[in-house]
């Protein structure tokens, strides 16, 4: 199932190499790795990218556990960067990093790298991350889907869904969910979850 986000890839597509860190914020869950992972880097596929000038790292990941050091992180990319042509840095939960202002910092001093970041916590949610890259963020705020891109990919009636949407909202992952008791279930441990971080 592949939701189209198509107002958020135009943002991206017109935020693409300005100099700036591209910021993804949102709840958890509304579709922001995806966004970038998928929608995104399939785009940037198709006009040209070669994927070796994609850099992709999930901070969430077991297998990007080292990447988290900011100093490790920051070599990595900058030997990842190999000769003169654009390169793109899709970075996944960067929470996960301390000192991540710093790294995205250093790394915007790579001219021909672009770079986007996702992250989900209360941070991230605030409004003042961008001025955390001294006036070089540039933020995409990603919502919950509207009703139009749920029922896009809703298995049944348009009432039933309209139905669906008002009871459950708009969380990606709810749209597939057959039962009412997988869509509860769901949305009960994301809120918990959420509830825990502002604790």
């Amino acid at each position: 199932m592949e939701i189209e986000r198509n107002i958020y890839l135009e943002q991206l597509i017109l935020r693409k190499n300005n100099g700036m860190v591209k910021v993804i914020t949102g709840i958890r869950r509304c579709g922001k790795s995806f966004l970038l992972f998928n929608i995104f880097k399939k785009y940037l596929m198709e006009h040209g990218v070669n994927e070796d000038h994609i850099i992709e790292i999930a901070l969430d990941g077991i297998e990007n556990e080292e990447l988290r050091d900011p100093k490790m992180c920051y070599q990595y990319v900058k030997t990842a960067v190999k000769d003169k042509e654009n390169y793109y840095l899709l970075l996944d939960e960067i929470q996960f990093m301390p000192r991540f202002e710093e790294v995205l910092n250093s790394l915007l001093r790579i001219n021909n790298l672009d770079i986007y970041v996702t992250g989900s916590n209360s941070r991230f949610l605030s409004s003042d991350i961008v001025t955390e890259f001294r006036g070089r963020g540039d933020e995409i705020r990603v919502y919950p889907l509207s009703f139009a891109e749920f029922y896009s990919v809703y298995r049944g009636e348009y009432e039933d869904a309209w139905n669906d949407y008002m009871i459950y909202g708009g969380l990606p992952q709810v749209a597939g969910f057959q039962t009412e008791r997988q869509k509860a279930e769901y949305l009960k441990n994301i809120f918990t979850n959420v509830y825990e971080l502002y604790e």
